[in-house]
Formats: C-alpha cells, sequence, structure tokens
C-alpha cells in the first residue's frame, strides 16, 4: 500500500483495546473477504451468514459491492485501476470495523489475487478470511436475473470478469464453497463452522 499523500498525518491509536472490545462482545472480530463470478452467490451466502450470526448475537455486518458502489466508490469504474482502488477502500473500511469488533462479511468480485492478497497485509494475522465462492461460468450466466452477461457477451459492457476481463481464483483460500453444488444452508454451515474452528466465535 502506498504512502499517505500528506506527510504532516499520524495515526491516532485508540484508548481502547482490542481485547476489551472482545470481552465486551463475546467473540473476535475478522474479514470474511468472500470472493467469486458475478453469479456466484457472494452476496446470497454472505446475508445469510450474517443474519446466522447475528442471531447468534454476533456484531456481523456486510460490505456489498454494488452497495460501495452507490456511496464510498460511486467515483470508480471497472478499469483494472479503478477495480484496484475500489478494493483497497473496501480493506480500509473492513480494517476500522475489525477494530471495532465486528465480524465483516465482505461480497466482491475482486477478480485480482494481488488486490486480495494486499488487503490480507493489511490486516493482522488471522483476520483475513478469503473465501472462494467457486461455480462455473456456465452456472452463473443461468442465474443471471440482471441479465448482465447477456449484456457483456454482446459487447454492451465492456471489462466484465468471466468475459472480457480475467478473474484470477485464490492459489490457498482459507475456505471453498461450491455454490453449484451446494445449498445457502450448507454454505452458510461451513462458514459459521470454519468461524468455531479458528476461535472467533467463543
Amino acid at each position: 500500500m502506498s504512502a499517505p499523500k500528506s506527510k504532516h498525518i499520524s495515526w491516532s491509536h485508540s484508548h481502547v483495546t482490542r481485547e476489551e472490545r472482545s470481552s465486551i462482545l463475546g467473540h473476535g472480530a475478522a474479514t470474511l473477504w468472500f470472493t467469486g463470478l458475478s453469479g456466484s452467490g457472494k452476496s446470497t451466502i454472505a446475508i445469510a451468514a450474517e443474519r446466522e450470526l447475528v442471531r447468534r448475537r454476533i456484531n456481523a455486518y456486510v460490505l456489498d459491492g454494488d452497495n460501495i458502489r452507490h456511496g464510498l466508490n460511486k467515483n470508480l469504474g471497472f478499469s483494472p485501476a479503478d477495480r484496484t482502488e475500489n478494493i483497497r477502500r473496501i480493506g480500509e473500511v473492513a480494517k476500522l470495523f475489525n477494530d471495532a469488533g465486528v465480524v465483516v462479511l465482505t461480497a466482491f468480485i475482486s477478480p485480482y489475487r494481488e488486490d486480495r492478497d494486499a488487503v490480507r497485509a493489511s490486516l493482522p494475522d488471522g483476520e483475513f478470511i478469503e473465501i472462494f465462492v467457486d461455480c462455473p461460468l456456465d452456472e452463473c450466466e443461468k442465474r443471471d436475473i440482471k441479465g448482465l452477461y447477456k449484456k457483456a457477451r454482446a459487447g454492451e459492457i465492456p471489462e466484465f470478469t468471466g468475459i472480457s476481463a480475467p478473474y484470477e481464483a485464490p492459489e490457498k483460500p482459507e475456505l471453498t464453497l461450491r455454490s453449484a453444488e451446494q445449498d445457502v444452508e450448507e454454505c452458510t454451515k461451513a462458514v459459521i463452522s470454519y468461524l468455531e474452528q479458528c476461535g472467533i466465535l467463543g
């Protein structure tokens, strides 16, 4: 990550420790980074996992790709440079949420491995959990209720991941969900089980 443009700033450290927040909330914090093609089920699974976490009284929140582009990142397009900046900003937001003790679930295509690795490097060890929602392209196209793939194949949407722009699948994700074979409930259970195993959930 590049240094800030301003040289006249310094980081203000909280007077509340992560341990204090964890003790109050009763759970740890982490960023669950769902990545995969458009239509793979990232948002659907993240939302279902958020619902289950909240049911268990876990402070959790979904950062969704389209929602973020309506506000924080509305000035960004889909060029490689803009995609990288999109993910950088989300990583910074997730880091702040984690510092507040929140379990963050992000649902972004985030097609470039280098960008995801940069977010991982910015977080403490064990707090970046890469979840690959693995779904074949033809299945993603079948699920395409927005008609995005059809428009992309017609040349109406340039730089569309999986069609005219690349997707670099994770090499060693913490968790892989095969959403063409596993339903939402099974995927959600796998996510919760992983969080229990690694000690994020008490």
